[in-house]
């Protein structure tokens, strides 16, 4: 039987304080994706501070921080670098201005890590095992995981018992929310890249061109039917074209167009379905043409969806409802969101737990409806002031819950 413990110790405030202080900065610094290397610096150095041995460069800019405290569990904690390529509009006091903002929450994601990090560091009495805290870069174009993974993350850091991480989402601050075994937590995804080759010329004689910009409005309108007329209304799949370039001169037939193609789906089946009628279509689009060349269309990134191991996921939860209490406490519906949080668990052979903990300040949800500005808008601001310490609690307690409930030399 294990033993009764209390699921989370206190939060002490210089704990927190030093976990505000690294949010303000990353927050006021991004970097995007491939490009976090102060933010790799200031989270790495801030691990070291806490005396956990860091090693820095995995797989790009990733962070790794081994906590060891004797035989036991070995638990991941994981958190992203990077942020998103778009203008911050929050009007903080501490907003980006460097054209990058954290617009997904990445930043709480880190300072919270590190707040359990203290706080597991500080309370080695109550667990056994190791911590081993991974700062993924490139989050954002599922790449980052996969590059950690490719660098010999479990082979230099050992196979963990567990992966535990939590996402920013738009719900009331202090709540958390998880999948259920019915359904993934985030959806399968790739990102296609497509270039239409055409014939370039002048724009008042286009008749001797073949104008590539048509033919890629053609294909973003057809496209649209992959999701409306080739997918069953249950399969739940989404397809965007998130870029479309093309060009130089108002008064120029440009020779090549590019699109940026993403398409989710809750399952392989219906992604693999989805992104063969992109390709045809595409082709097909091209030779109404009469394009000289065949398209060039690359899958430049796949992640599957994320299942929550099961009985892992029940005992977070748990942990969960102990510490919040069950009104706090929700069921997450599958997402069309995507992650490379899924790559972790390899075939199925490492156990994954992720939850979604809330952002909305209580004044700031009623106002609103609960309508927040949803993560990737340039509007996303949690409240940080009520998010933090239960984003910090969450993910010690699920650590803890862990390290003292599964075993392994």
């Amino acid at each position: 039987m294990r033993e009764s413990r209390r699921p989370c110790p206190p939060l002490p405030g210089d704990v927190l304080r030093s976990a505000l202080t690294l949010y303000l900065d990353v927050h006021s610094s991004p970097e995007p994706s491939g490009a976090e290397e102060r933010t790799a610096r200031v989270f790495g150095d801030r691990l070291a501070a806490l005396g956990l041995e860091v090693t820095r460069g995995v797989g790009g800019h990733g962070v790794v921080g081994v906590l060891r405290n004797g035989p036991g569990p070995r638990v991941f904690l994981r958190a992203e670098l990077d942020a998103l390529p778009l203008a911050e509009e929050t009007g903080l006091p501490y907003a980006s201005g460097n054209g990058a903002m954290h617009a997904c929450g990445h930043d709480l994601h880190l300072a919270a890590t590190c707040g359990a990090a203290e706080l597991l560091a500080r309370t080695r009495g109550e667990w056994r095992g190791t911590v081993v805290v991974v700062g993924q870069p490139a989050e954002e174009t599922l790449t980052g995981a996969r590059a950690m993974l490719a660098d010999g993350l479990y082979e230099r850091f050992g196979r963990p018992d567990v992966v535990l991480a939590q996402h920013a989402a738009p719900l009331p601050a202090g709540m958390v929310a998880h999948g259920t075994p019915l359904a993934p937590v985030t959806a399968a995804s790739a990102a296609l890249e497509v270039t239409v080759h055409g014939r370039g010329g002048h724009a008042g004689t286009p008749h001797l061109t073949v104008d590539p910009v048509v033919t890629a409005a053609a294909i973003v309108l057809r496209l649209q039917a992959v999701v409306s007329r080739e997918s069953a209304p249950g399969e739940h799949v989404t397809l965007t074209v998130g870029t479309l370039r093309a060009g130089t001169a108002v008064n120029v037939v440009p020779a090549t167009a590019s699109l940026g193609i993403g398409v989710r789906a809750l399952s392989e089946a219906s992604l693999d379905r989805s992104l063969a009628a992109v390709e045809r279509i595409v082709r097909a689009e091209c030779a109404a043409s009469d394009c000289p060349r065949d398209p060039d269309v690359t899958v430049a990134t796949r992640v599957p969806a994320l299942w929550g191991a099961t009985a892992e996921t029940a005992a977070v939860r748990a942990a969960h409802t102990a510490l919040f209490g069950p009104e706090r406490v929700a069921d997450w519906p599958p997402s069309a969101a995507s992650e490379d949080f899924a790559l972790y668990g390899g075939a199925g052979e490492v156990p994954l737990v992720y939850w979604m903990t809330g952002v909305a300040g209580a004044r700031q949800w009623a106002a609103t409806g609960g309508r927040v500005p949803p993560n990737h808008s340039p509007r996303f601001a949690p409240d940080i002031r009520s998010a933090l310490p239960p984003a910090i609690s969450a993910l010690t307690a699920a650590a803890l819950d862990r390290l003292n409930g599964s075993s392994t030399d």
